[in-house]
């Protein structure tokens, strides 16, 4: 009669951390950061259904209930702005989303690797341009006097178009110029996720006579499919969430047909008309917004391929 050892017990919680304080210690930064900065400040959350007078404050400013969001959804504007957010958000992912995938499976199969870090690098310096920068080409190129684009027109016997002010362009320009500045940056995680694939199986495909493209298929986009699981679902949680700053510096009232959005709108009711209430409660419906999106991908996700961020 063999006698079988007692379970190790596992350390508490104040071992652990004492064991690793070290980690801790440098983790506190970030959890200090996120409490300062994205938990306290959830409290002027309140605002959204208050009369809110700076005043009189959070505490002292006269409760509304849901008053602001019967005002907002009874502006006519209101579809406008929630259509042209949701198209520049669907866009973006069915652009964004697989062109980075492609562009590491491509890269991946570059052999040379100084050609291949070259690439690389120039891929992804795009990121690193601030929206300010970016607009600031776009502008130039896109100038209906000396615009590289239209100048390219013109000697073809074009005529010169007034892109920046014509609606029917501005989702073409802003979702072109996002593929531009997020595709080497994006393909770096899915780089990451290829390199960690056995090659094991390559080499066994090869034995077999499967072709590059067929291994592709059948065992690179397998092995990475868990990591774009991932990213699709935090694209998707971030839908409604189009960049504010390249619209603010592209837009004009000319093109407000296709290029007013929730984040502009939510900026010229706060910062320039200063009702600050109202623009809460409309940047708080976003997020909600976002909210339901991220857990429904998430389910989903679970549901068909047993990969999810919760």
């Amino acid at each position: 009669m063999s006698i079988q050892p007692a379970a190790a017990k596992k350390p508490g919680l104040l071992r652990r951390m004492r064991h690793y304080r070290n980690i801790y210690l440098m983790l506190l930064p970030v959890i200090i950061f996120y409490i300062l900065f994205h938990y306290v400040p959830m409290g002027g959350l309140a605002i959204a259904f208050e009369n809110y007078k700076p005043a009189k404050g959070i505490l002292g400013s006269d409760w509304v209930g849901l008053k602001h969001y019967v005002n907002f959804f009874s502006n006519p504007d209101a579809w406008r702005i929630i259509r042209n957010t949701l198209f520049l958000g669907v866009y973006s992912l069915v652009w964004c989303f697989p062109f980075p995938i492609i562009f590491a499976l491509a890269l991946n199969e570059v052999t040379r690797t100084r050609f291949k870090k070259f690439v690389q690098t120039i891929s992804y310096m795009p990121h690193f341009l601030s929206a300010v920068v970016v607009c600031g080409m776009l502008v130039s190129f896109l100038s209906p006097i000396r615009g590289i684009i239209n100048t390219i027109i013109t000697m073809f016997g074009g005529e010169a178009i007034n892109f920046l002010s014509t609606p029917a362009w501005f989702r073409t320009i802003y979702v072109a110029s996002e593929v531009w500045q997020t595709l080497g940056w994006g393909a770096i995680v899915y780089l990451a996720a290829i390199s960690n694939v056995d090659p094991q199986y390559y080499e066994a495909a090869k034995l077999d006579g499967a072709s590059r493209l067929r291994q592709i298929w059948s065992i690179t986009l397998p092995c990475i499919a868990p990591t774009v699981a991932t990213m699709l679902i935090l694209r998707v949680g971030s839908i409604l969430e189009v960049g504010l700053e390249k619209v603010l510096l592209l837009y004009s009232p000319a093109i407000y047909e296709t290029s007013d959005i929730i984040a502009t709108y939510v900026y010229r009711q706060g910062m320039v008309s200063g009702n600050m209430s109202y623009a809460s409660a409309i940047g708080l419906f976003s997020s909600i917004i976002n909210l339901v999106l991220l857990v429904t991908a998430n389910y989903f996700s679970k549901k068909f391929s047993d990969t999810g961020l919760f």
